[in-house]
């Protein structure tokens, strides 16, 4: 794994991690949750880095990322989408190919919609897209709009109130295991996620007992995020279509950010695109089958950069039948 920075026209600079060999372009991206890092993933991506450059991107407020972000600011995801696209601009102008994680797969939708020259495929893993009623009354009337949402809100106020620093890294850790919505998570993406979720801001000696560790996405950044929703991914998604992206959502059996009148109305837009269920899962499916996401990516990978044909990468069916040769 390899850290990189990139400097951003609107100050500051965009921060991420990366796998692979360093020589080649870069083949794919994938874009956090709300809340979270591009380290918080580099369990699931690691591997893939064995065959191609692999590249995760710490978004605006988040991670190691110091662009500016002022909570009164936040009104849409396009900020990010536009943070994103600038770094493509510069690292894989080619184009790659774009996943994500909740928010981080709505801000891939809307980067392909926009410039769907930078995207060869999508997987998204139970990305954040709401249903055509509540974005229009977003653009309409957000502020009370928004009180429709009782997820939003609720989601708002609890980051919001959350915990922002801790007396040492280790009772940062011991706080979330097991707890919340870490309870399902598998290991080690809890410890990772903390790497660059955390950061120490005292000034003690390095073993002090009285340590100050504070989290890097400050709540109220995170309470703006799940508010800001006057975003437009069901026009992204037509722009997609037209350009035939190849696409695949990730769609965890519990808990999940599409509903099912969302879900039903995605594939009657896109019917090309693959919408999987992934048993057992919660909206934290990545956390909890990355196996699963990151065969996605692995087959987008074959399929779209190293040029397997659907032929070669089919499955291979094999009869359990032992034919016995007949002798004499």
């Amino acid at each position: 794994m390899r850290r990189f920075r990139h400097e951003s026209t609107t100050g500051g600079e965009m921060a991420g991690i990366e796998f692979g060999d360093p020589i080649k372009p870069f083949s794919a991206v994938w874009l956090h949750a709300t809340g979270f890092n591009a380290m918080t993933y580099q369990s699931l991506l690691a591997p893939l880095g064995l065959r191609q450059r692999v590249a995760a991107l710490d978004m605006r407020g988040h991670g190691r990322s110091t662009m500016p972000a002022k909570p009164s600011r936040m009104k849409s995801w396009k900020r990010h989408r536009d943070d994103v696209i600038e770094w493509l601009e510069k690292e894989a102008p080619h184009g790659v190919i774009l996943g994500g994680h909740s928010m981080g797969g709505c801000v891939a939708l809307l980067v392909a919609g926009k410039r769907p020259d930078l995207v060869k495929g999508l997987v998204l893993a139970d990305p954040v897209i709401m249903s055509k009623e509540v974005y229009f009354w977003q653009h309409i009337l957000a502020p009370v709009s928004f009180l429709l949402s009782t997820r939003g809100t609720s989601l708002s106020r609890q980051a919001k109130k959350r915990r922002a620093e801790f007396g040492s890294f280790r009772e940062a850790l011991e706080s979330y295991t097991g707890r919340g919505a870490f309870e399902t998570w598998r290991e080690p993406f809890l410890a990772d996620y903390l790497l660059d979720g955390l950061e120490r801001t005292d000034e003690k000696p390095a073993d002090s007992d009285e340590q100050t560790w504070r989290l890097l996405c400050d709540p109220k950044w995170e309470s703006a995020t799940y508010t800001a929703q006057r975003n437009r991914p069901w026009s992204a998604l037509r722009r997609v279509k037209k350009h035939k992206i190849p696409m695949t959502i990730l769609r965890p059996t519990r808990n999940s950010a599409i509903s099912d009148k969302v879900r039903a109305r995605l594939i009657m837009a896109y019917p090309a695109m693959m919408m999987k269920a992934v048993r057992g899962t919660t909206h934290f499916l990545p956390m909890e089958a990355p196996y699963e996401v990151r065969d996605q990516l692995s087959a987008f990978l074959a399929r779209l950069i190293e040029r397997f044909t659907l032929e070669e990468d089919a499955f291979v069916e094999r009869s359990l039948k032992v034919r016995r040769r007949r002798t004499g």
